[in-house]
Formats: C-alpha cells, sequence, structure tokens
C-alpha cells in the first residue's frame, strides 16, 4: 500500500478526524483509528474483528493488510507491520458497536469511494487513449522507415541510424506519457530563440563548406528560389502569432522543407543536414547535457532519407519525430 491516497474523514460534532488509506477501490483504517472511530477500546475492536473471522463473516486476507510503518522508540526508529482492515471489517465492526459514528463514516467512505473510483477510471481511460495514439504514431514512424528499405539499399551506418531512430523516438513518446497524461503532441519544447537563421547566411555557410570539402560546382547551385521560401517558411505567422513557435519546430519543418525542396542541382539532402546543424547549434540545443549531439549523425543521415522518401500525408508524423527527437526535455535522448 505505498501508492495509496489519503484523505480526512472529520466526525460531524468536529472532535475526530482520521487520516484514511485510499487503495484497492476501498478505504482502510488501523486499529487505533478504529478506537478513535467508534470511540471504544481496542481489546473491544480485537474481540468483533476476532469473531468476524472465526465464523468465516469476512476472509482475513481479502480484508486485512500489515503496513511497515517507522516509529521513534526512546530515540531509536522502530520499524512494526500494523495490520489495516478495509471497509467491509469496518462496516462490520461499526453494526456490533452499534455506533452512530460508524454509519457516518459509512456514509462518508462510500462518497470518497466513488469519486476515487471516477478518478481513478478516467485517468485509466486517458492514459489508455494515450496509449494507443502513440502504439499508433509509432506505427507510421515504422512504416515510414521501411519504405526507405524498399527503395534504397542502405548501408550498415545508415541502416544504424533507421534502429536509432525507431529507439529513440519510442523513448521520446515514453517521455511524454511521464508529463501528466498528456495528450501525443508537440509540447514541452524550447520557446526563446537565441538565433534567427537568414537567406544570405545560409548561402555564406553552404559556400564555405564547398570550398573546404572540395565539391563538384554543381554542389550548391540553385536551381529557383525554393531554397529562400523554405527559410522564410518556418518564420511565418498568423493573427502576429507564430506557426512554428518552438526551436524544435522550425528546426524540424526547416530539414524538412529544404530536403524535400530540391532547391539545388546537387547536394540537397546535404546541405538540409548542415542547415538544420547549424540552426540547432546557433540556437543552443544541438547537444545535450553529456555534450552529445541529440540526433546523432547516422540517425540524422537515416532521418534526412526518410523525409526524402515520404509521401506529402506522412509530414506531420515526420515533424512529430523529428521534434521529439531534438527535444532537449527529453533528457536521455
Amino acid at each position: 500500500m505505498d501508492k495509496s491516497e489519503i484523505q480526512i474523514f472529520t466526525s460531524k460534532d468536529g472532535k475526530t478526524e482520521i487520516e484514511v488509506k485510499l487503495e484497492k477501490e476501498t478505504v482502510w483504517l488501523n486499529q487505533y483509528q478504529l478506537e478513535s472511530l467508534f470511540e471504544t477500546n481496542r481489546t473491544s475492536i480485537n474481540r468483533h474483528i476476532s469473531k468476524i473471522y472465526k465464523s468465516n463473516e469476512l476472509e482475513e486476507k481479502a480484508t486485512c493488510a500489515k503496513i511497515a510503518q517507522v516509529q521513534k522508540e526512546g530515540g531509536r526508529k522502530i520499524t512494526r507491520k500494523i495490520k489495516y482492515y478495509n471497509l467491509d471489517i469496518i462496516i462490520a465492526v461499526g453494526y456490533r458497536v452499534n455506533s452512530k459514528r460508524g454509519t457516518e463514516f459509512r456514509i462518508w467512505s462510500n462518497k470518497i469511494l466513488k469519486d476515487y473510483l471516477v478518478k481513478g477510471f478516467a485517468l485509466n481511460e486517458k492514459k489508455l487513449t494515450l496509449e494507443n495514439r502513440q502504439l499508433k504514431d509509432l506505427h507510421r514512424s515504422v512504416k515510414i522507415l521501411g519504405d526507405i528499405i524498399g527503395q534504397k539499399s542502405l548501408s550498415n551506418d545508415e541502416s544504424g541510424g533507421l534502429l536509432k531512430i525507431i529507439s529513440d523516438y519510442a523513448y521520446a513518446l515514453d517521455i511524454l506519457d511521464q508529463y501528466d497524461y498528456q495528450t501525443l503532441k508537440i509540447q514541452k519544447t524550447t520557446r526563446k530563440e537565441t538565433f534567427i537563421l537568414t537567406y544570405e547566411e545560409a548561402i555564406d555557410r553552404i559556400n564555405l563548406v564547398k570550398k573546404k570539402h572540395g565539391n563538384s560546382k554543381l554542389f550548391g547551385r540553385e536551381k529557383d528560389n525554393s531554397f529562400k521560401s523554405s527559410i522564410s517558411a518556418i518564420y511565418q505567422t498568423f493573427d502576429n502569432k507564430d506557426l512554428y513557435p518552438s526551436i524544435e519546430e522550425k528546426a524540424a519543418n526547416l530539414l524538412y522543407l529544404i530536403t524535400k525542396n530540391h532547391s539545388f542541382v546537387d547536394g540537397n539532402k546535404r546541405i538540409a543536414a548542415f542547415i538544420f546543424l547549424l540552426f540547432l547549434e546557433r540556437n543552443g540545443i544541438l547537444y545535450n547535457e553529456l555534450g552529445d549531439k541529440r540526433i546523432a549523425d547516422n540517425a540524422l543521415v537515416a532521418l534526412t532519407l526518410m523525409i526524402a522518401v515520404s509521401k506529402p500525408e506522412e509530414k506531420e508524423t515526420i515533424i512529430k519525430i523529428i521534434v521529439n527527437l531534438i527535444n532537449k526535455n527529453n533528457n536521455a535522448l
């Protein structure tokens, strides 16, 4: 009974207050509390309980539980197991001592239990709904990843990246479950930006990479204005509010749009990944608390491939995957 809920019973005359444990769809009191409730001595209480069990009116295993409690005795802490009795026993004893307080407690406990059960049902229903959504979302991501395997022969490193996406995303979903059973959506993200990406800076960075790594003349050559549009798109507003309010959402959409728009003659996926990392790094969320990248290099390669072969209707799932993988609140990622 370590996870029991506590409610306070106060008698109508206000003379008695008792901490009542709620667990396993019933209430529990110990012998000392029964003594206080029924305003009689423990000897009488124990005698009634003993008769109840001997007559097989109630089963001891089903109605009695031993709970370890720490007590101070002469400066020492002593752990003793104290017997607690559920509502069935409490009512049975109440009838025998003919206590008005027992009737009062029965009415109070029935109301409390009703509220407790309704609350528990609502929480379980909410959790079950969330878990179903999580499972469907994970199934969608696995399907998209499966499409990659069907369309492209992957290297060992790329395959490892795919597996890391699946395992990390599954963990991210579990993290969301820990936030009070909130519905599965983008949340707990980073709102304050320290860096705003411009088209001019992005082009300068691409040219630096091109010079440093000796890529072909076709690398980074724009085919149209879609690269500029990809950057401006993440800063769109509606009714004076950002469509993508967090750094993670902007980064996810940036990676998706650059990859999908094929703005360059050569190097589209590499450029998308590079600009994505630049954006995260300049906004201070590229690395976790251990100094590791939130998305490993092989996972980023796999993620970019995933975007490239995905269907337009799969965009929401992909964005959600990226956001949760780079969300700094998912501390283990």
